[in-house]
């Protein structure tokens, strides 16, 4: 690989291994061919539909997919929650040329971690990436003007209610959930609220460590929060412990 002024890759840190899907051959063989020659930056495969993402992710493990949103066989929204329960650990980007906020609220409540439209360039992609990897959400500027003015719009927009998507009795369901918040993260947000530890909230939800590791940083991302005495207090404000 290159160097370049970018450099995230300079301390031997090893590369970010990423899986680029997109139904369309020149977008996604670009954005291959962009994100490679960046330093830090490994793109271990590429998919053209949600299926085939699916498996390639199954396949090479990486650190991070960035996903486009319309393709056939399977959607972006489905494979989204599809990786986010199969490969918690796998950051999912979205990066599609949809930004209104019905697409936007989706994609986040399905489990992406960050949403770019695709007027973002390489190394906007590049760092969002990194960031997405390490826990934290970005979302496009034309994005975040999208959700707040759907916020602004309030509750009576007319859309129908998502269906319930909790696979167990306690959590609040899918609609109810403020910022985002997935179920699974609101019952792991309970759960720190109620001063579990990592080791208790898996043992208790059957889920491994790094998998609850994954799910706090997305509930950290979500809700703001710096520590676990920051996430408690947004759990009583909200009403979610």
């Amino acid at each position: 690989m290159n160097t370049s002024e970018e450099g995230a890759a300079g301390g031997g840190e090893p590369a970010l291994r990423v899986v680029v899907a997109d139904d369309q051959a020149a977008v996604r063989e670009g954005l291959v061919l962009l994100l490679d020659l960046l330093p830090g930056i490994d793109v271990v495969g590429s998919a053209a539909d949600g299926r085939q993402a699916l498996e390639v992710v199954a396949e090479q493990r990486p650190d991070a997919i960035l996903l486009d949103l319309h393709m056939p066989v399977m959607d972006g929204i489905e494979a989204t929650r599809r990786l986010t329960a199969e490969h918690p650990q796998v950051a999912v980007v979205v990066l599609t040329t949809y930004a209104d906020d019905r697409s936007v609220l989706e994609t986040l409540r399905a489990g992406a971690r960050s949403y770019l439209t695709k007027d973002a360039d390489r190394l906007h992609i590049a760092q969002t990436l990194r960031s997405a990897v390490s826990g934290l959400t970005v979302l496009h500027p034309q994005v975040q003007a999208a959700l707040l003015a759907a916020a602004a719009e309030g509750p009576a927009g007319g859309r129908e209610p998502e269906p319930a998507a909790a696979d167990r009795p306690g959590p609040p369901r899918r609609e109810e959930l403020p910022d985002g918040l997935t179920p699974r993260e609101a019952e792991i947000l309970a759960l720190i609220a109620r001063g579990r530890n990592n080791a208790e909230i898996a043992a208790e939800l059957y889920l491994s460590a790094n998998t609850v590791k994954t799910h706090i940083n997305r509930v950290f991302a979500k809700t703001g929060s710096r520590d676990r005495a920051a996430a408690a207090r947004y759990a009583r404000e909200h009403g979610l412990d």
